[in-house]
């Protein structure tokens, strides 16, 4: 009687074990785009800003040249 009580509790632990358990998942994908707006100040690196501020005062100065010979006639 014990080795059929056994066999049977071994026999539902191997189909209780064995199935299959249907997990339902769903997985959502969202695209986003993204748009940046570069601004007259920050369009350029550290280097084009640098550059465009010593471009600005050496035309200055080369302005300023051109007028003093300029007025000499």
């Amino acid at each position: 009687m014990k080795k059929i009580i056994f066999a049977l509790v071994i026999g539902a632990a191997a189909f209780t074990s064995c199935r299959e358990s249907e997990k339902e998942t769903e997985t959502i994908i969202k695209e986003v785009e993204v748009t940046t707006e570069d601004t007259t100040d920050e369009a350029g690196g550290v280097l084009e800003r640098a550059g465009e501020a010593v471009d600005n005062e050496v035309n200055k100065e080369i302005n300023e040249e051109i007028d003093k010979i300029g007025d000499d006639n």
